[in-house]
């Protein structure tokens, strides 16, 4: 599982990156709003800096301890409690501290302006104003509930914001951990279905080896040898869940050549194989089961027979035919290819390939036909 934590740490990273950049970004907008004719207003800056600073203590706690602490652990009614109690405080210790650093100013009269060559006379808060002099309108000053109003809001759409980008990383993490394990339950099924696929293979082969004692028992000592060649394969070069596509064929003309020492020379086997093999990965064990049940139900010592293996590459696909004669009724037949080998290779391909691979199976009264086509492109098959 050391690749699950490497992603966890990755997208912990990202996390960290998102923080400090968007951060960085929020308090560099009060260096530009308050910058005019190439100097800096460093006081109303600071001023929003304080107050800026608050949401980032409001986004942190939440984000690395509220959230971690009691969200994701599913203790809701704590969790929204103590976000507005942080919120609240925050945002009650924020207001006094502006009210501390900026007072309000009290509300009087502007000065009046007295024509060119008077100072402008100050009119105390008391004063009338001169008839039809009409001032320069005062803002109104926001109260301090709707200060605070603001200040709460805004520190609640922080603390959504911060819960909103923690639930998403955390959703990612989740996911990655569910592909990940999908994938290792993959291998352990294909695992256990290759380990279901030897046993039955071994046990044909043991059986025509023991028939071919009887007929000839030099050639059943150098069949026992080339099984054992076969067995290295099946039981080392194919661990790891891939072998080479040239790997695969010489043991499928292993396995073709020990069958044709069982059998009459009047079986004709045919072998079709590309004149250059390219260097791909591919499965291993895809096509032994329907050659072996060719062998099985395709073989007849009273008549005729053959058995056809064809490969080619076409367009990024390996296409595999598998032709064999015919000797049973149809009800046989359907009941032979019904077996382990079989339906191994269907659920192999299914957890291999999904929807992206192509089995067709087709019999009429003399022969039986397997078509199997199979993407080569090699990262999907070494992702799983």
């Amino acid at each position: 599982m050391k690749y699950i934590g490497s992603k966890t740490l990755n997208i912990r990273i990202i996390e960290l990156i998102v923080f400090f950049v968007s951060w960085m970004a929020i308090f560099s907008i009060p260096f530009f709003n308050h910058r005019l004719n190439n100097s800096v207003d460093w006081t109303k800056v600071f001023e929003e800096w304080i107050r800026i600073s608050s949401y980032l203590i409001i986004f942190s706690i939440n984000f690395f301890v509220l959230v971690p602490l009691f969200l994701f652990k599913k203790k809701y009614r704590l969790y929204i409690g103590t976000a507005l109690l942080v919120a609240l405080a925050l945002t009650g210790i924020t207001v006094l501290f502006g009210l501390i650093l900026t007072p309000a100013q009290p509300v009087t009269m502007p000065p009046m302006d007295l024509g060119p060559g008077m100072p402008p006379m100050e009119l105390g808060s008391g004063m009338p104003a001169p008839i039809g002099y009409k001032p320069v309108t005062v803002p109104a000053q926001e109260s301090i509930f709707m200060i605070i109003a603001d200040q709460l809001l805004i520190s609640i759409l922080v603390i959504g914001a911060g819960t909103s980008i923690k639930m998403i990383a955390q959703w990612i993490r989740e996911e990655n951990r569910h592909m990940d394990l999908e994938k290792e339950q993959l291998k352990n099924e294909l695992a256990f279905l290759r380990h279901q696929v030897s046993p039955h293979f071994f046990m044909n082969t043991l059986n025509n080896i023991h028939a071919l004692i009887d007929i000839n028992a030099e050639d059943a000592k150098n069949t026992i040898i080339e099984l054992s060649t076969m067995m290295r394969y099946l039981l080392y070069d194919t661990a790891q869940g891939q072998t080479t596509l040239k790997k695969e064929i010489n043991f499928i003309d292993s396995y073709i050549t020990l069958m044709q020492l069982r059998f009459p020379k009047k079986v004709a086997v045919s072998l079709v194989i590309p004149e250059s093999i390219p260097d791909i990965q591919i499965p291993p064990m895809l096509f032994i089961s329907f050659l072996e049940n060719s062998f099985k139900h395709g073989i007849s010592f009273q008549s005729e027979s053959f058995v056809t293996f064809k490969l080619e590459l076409t367009d990024n696909r390996l296409n595999c035919m598998i032709k064999n004669s015919k000797h049973f009724t149809r009800e046989s037949t359907d009941k032979n290819y019904s077996g382990i080998g079989l339906t191994n290779i269907k659920k192999s391909l299914d957890l291999l390939f999904g929807k992206d691979y192509l089995l067709n199976i087709r019999e009429d009264e003399k022969e039986f036909e397997v078509q199997l086509t199979i993407p080569i492109y090699e990262n999907k098959m070494l992702s799983h």
